[in-house]
């Protein structure tokens, strides 16, 4: 009999090694919650956040918990949110969803900018299901953040 050992939880923070690479094959007969790890940048009166490699129900709402957190511990301050789709090579209606919840639960000083490659995955997912009427979206990071008034 292998002896049981306890892991601590993971944190979206965090990498870890304890999860299977992009690369490994496993079978799951149900959702496998991995949560994604997403690069956090705060800047003055802004937060950018580079979204993981996929998005999906395993990780979406990790993600949004870590983006509401962080805008409402800088909700006095905070002035524009920028969520990063670039490096996301997969996503499906969580990723949607994601910046609509994101949208909703921003005050209304706070604008809300999506970065997403015009032939990527993430922009077709958003102009399908209609966020993109709702929610500004770029093609790169310089072009989010010089559009309008920031801050």
């Amino acid at each position: 009999m292998g002896r049981r050992v306890r892991k601590r939880p993971l944190r979206i923070s965090e990498p870890d090694d304890r999860l299977p690479s992009a690369h490994a094959v496993c079978q799951v007969s149900a959702v496998t919650p991995f949560p994604s790890p997403c690069r956090v940048r705060h800047l003055p009166g802004c937060i950018l956040f580079a979204l993981p490699a996929e998005i999906d129900l395993g990780n979406g709402a990790a993600l949004h918990a870590a983006v509401a957190a962080a805008a409402d511990a800088r909700a006095d301050e905070l002035r524009l949110l920028v969520l990063d789709f670039t490096e996301t090579e997969f996503m499906d209606s969580q990723g949607a969803r994601l910046v609509s919840d994101v949208r909703h639960h921003l005050p209304r000083h706070v604008r809300l900018r999506v970065v997403a490659a015009p032939d990527g995955v993430p922009n077709r997912v958003l102009e399908v299901t209609g966020v993109r009427r709702d929610v500004p979206v770029y093609a790169d990071l310089t072009e989010a953040l010089a559009a309008g008034t920031y801050p």
